[in-house]
């Protein structure tokens, strides 16, 4: 009888516990969503610009020249005879053979021109080509470019009816540059989302998210110019990373 009485209290008093802890974690648990919802919903969205100034270090330059002739075989022989002096005058002005690519020669027949109509005094043989100067001399190449009229005087006819520039500079050591502006991105971002923090009494706390933004390559000085990256030596890199910091 003494047992059962024992057993029974041990019972009342494991339920009476059980009940306890339920009372405890039904208040415990709503309360700590409320305040997850709340710090979630407590926080702020800056963006942080990082820009870096950098330089070209390769150059693409592209000579297209033109021959026309009524003979195919001639035209062919002063096709050769441009692409020599082409040749002979970058490796003056101190480029290497690896850095001289002679590229696909062109035909034009006027005869079998559809749109063309009758032709009169007009060559009937039209050939181009292009000779490409791929290097990272980029001086050299810039250099180089405003000498084109030495070619000119040599008897070579270069092709500028696209009125497009014959150069490209371009920089190639993005990635290497990429992670220094986005610590500096990101500490710009935490400036900015600090003054917002000053102004509700808060304290900036850690990165609720966070996207890094798509880098661009312009040129540093926007002029008529320079309108196109591409044909700038002095660039500028630029992204802009958006933030969201918790605050507490």
């Amino acid at each position: 009888m003494t047992c059962e009485r024992s057993d029974n209290c041990k019972c009342k008093v494991v339920a009476i516990f059980l009940i306890f802890i339920g009372i405890a974690l039904s208040g415990f648990f709503p309360g700590y969503f409320y305040y997850k919802a709340k710090m979630d919903s407590n926080f702020v969205t800056v963006k942080g610009l990082a820009e870096m100034d950098v330089k070209a270090d390769l150059a693409i330059l592209d000579l297209k020249f033109v021959v026309a002739n009524n003979d195919l075989l001639t035209a062919k022989s002063e096709v050769d005879k441009n692409l020599k002096v082409i040749s002979e005058f970058l490796k003056q002005k101190g480029f290497a053979d690896n850095e001289i690519m002679p590229g696909r020669m062109d035909t034009v027949d006027m005869l079998t021109n559809v749109y063309g109509g009758e032709v009169k005094n007009v060559q009937r043989y039209i050939l181009s080509q292009v000779v490409t100067v791929e290097s990272q001399q980029v001086l050299l190449v810039e250099k180089t470019l405003s000498a084109m009229g030495e070619l000119v005087a040599k008897g070579v006819v270069l092709d500028g009816r696209n009125n497009m520039s014959p150069v490209a500079y371009v920089f190639t050591k993005l990635n290497e540059v990429k992670p220094e502006m986005l610590r500096q991105a990101t500490k710009n971002a935490f400036e900015a989302a600090e003054e917002f923090a000053k102004s509700s009494n808060s304290k900036v706390g850690k990165i609720r998210m966070a996207s890094q933004g798509v880098f661009s390559v312009m040129p540093r000085t926007q002029t008529r110019q320079y309108q196109e990256e591409s044909q700038s030596i002095e660039k500028k890199v630029r992204v802009v990373s958006t933030v969201e910091y918790f605050l507490e």
